[in-house]
Formats: structure tokens, sequence, C-alpha cells
């Protein structure tokens, strides 16, 4: 007998919602040997982070422990935990922006114990690729980026396009994605967007320099009523 060992859950590993909207992360928390399940929740410290593309930051969220509670940057104000049991630290997220699509990471810690569920986020909208009125292949990373802002959009990830191109969207013209790599998605293959002979799919320039590399960019919006 090692005494209680911690098992973070989640039910469902993909949440879909849209912008303006209400959503549950679902997270619980379990002890695998019981008796020292009604410990106390004082001892019990919730954190929620967001990953980031290259998985090596995460940005902070909500932190719980006892009768504490902290939210960060914009997420203030609109995050809580549902707490509907003992063992619930699943994260309420209200009036959804769309910034907020991407994976969440639930740590609960217990003394020296601890462990994590990871959830993705899913915003329901459109990918639509973007050049500006000085033609194609002016964008650097950053200047892409507020683009799509003034589109009142953000930047695709790469699922949303892989998305959008399984929907039907074929489009030539090479464009930013958030992560900072360059792709675009061809349905029907032809000779200028990399020959007739090739496969249907996303195609993949790679990682380009930021500052430097000029491409298209391709930005996604999400209704309020969904």
């Amino acid at each position: 007998e090692n005494g209680p060992r911690l098992l973070v859950v989640a039910e469902q590993t993909k949440i879909f919602s849209h912008r303006g909207g209400n959503v549950t992360l679902p997270c619980k928390f379990y002890h695998e040997h019981t008796s020292t399940a009604g410990s106390g929740t004082h001892k019990i410290r919730v954190k929620w982070t967001k990953l980031t593309y290259d998985y090596l930051k995460e940005m902070d969220v909500f932190v719980a422990m006892g009768h504490h509670r902290k939210s960060y940057g914009s997420y203030q104000g609109r995050v809580s935990l549902r707490e509907s049991s003992e063992n619930d630290a699943s994260l309420i997220i209200t009036n959804i922006m769309l910034e907020d699509y991407g994976r969440y990471k639930c740590e609960v810690i217990e003394g020296l114990e601890d462990d994590t569920a990871v959830v993705t986020l899913n915003l329901e909208g459109v990918v639509f690729p973007y050049s500006p009125r000085l033609g194609r292949y002016n964008l650097n990373f950053h200047e892409a980026q507020r683009a799509c802002a003034e589109q009142d959009s953000v930047m695709a990830s790469f699922d949303q396009l892989y998305d959008a191109w399984r929907s039907g969207l074929d489009w030539c013209n090479a464009g930013w994605l958030s992560d900072g790599s360059v792709q675009y998605p061809i349905t029907k293959p032809r000779e200028p967007c990399g020959g007739r002979n090739t496969v249907p799919g996303v195609r993949n320039y790679g990682f380009w320099d930021k500052d430097k590399s000029r491409y298209d960019v391709f930005c996604f919006t999400s209704n309020f009523n969904g």
C-alpha cells in the first residue's frame, strides 16, 4: 500500500462551442484508495493552464486552493470552477473569445501527488484566406496577425485549416497559420498548385522567418450566435 493515488480524468476530451457562448471543460479527480477521499478539499490545489503551440510554454488561466481563487489575463472575470461535487475541478468559461480556442490542461495537486488531464476547446466557425490590397505575399507573420484582427478574426490553427479543407476549401496561395507555419489547402490538384498529379491535401511549406518571410494568411472567425 503506497497510500492514495490521485487520478485526474476528463470525461470528454473535445468540447465544442462558439464565440460569445459559455462552456464547461470537464475535469474530475479520484483517489484509488477511497479511505482518504474525504480528507478535506483545503489541501487540494487545482490549476488550469492553456497549452501553446510549441507545448513548451503554458499560459496560466485559473488557480484554486481552498477559498483562494485567481484568474489570469483575458480570463479574469470569465472563469470559475463548477464544483458540483467534492471531486469536480471542471472549468466554466463564459463569454468565449476567439483566442480561447485550443488545448487546456487541468492539474490537481494534493501534497506530493498530482495528475493532469487535457481538454480541447473547439470553436464552430469559418476559415478564410486573406491577402492585402497590395497583392499576394505581402504579409510577415506579425502583419498577418494584425490583418486577421482587423477582419474581426484570429489566425487559423492547422486543425482549423484541415477541417476547412475537409469541408472543401481549395486555395492556391500559401498563408501563415498561428503556429508560424505556412500552408495551403488543395482539394483539386492542378498545374499552378503543386502539379496535376499530386494528392489533395494541406500542403506544408514548413516554418519561415516571422519577420522577413512574406505570405498571405488564413484567418478564423466564429459567429456570436454559433
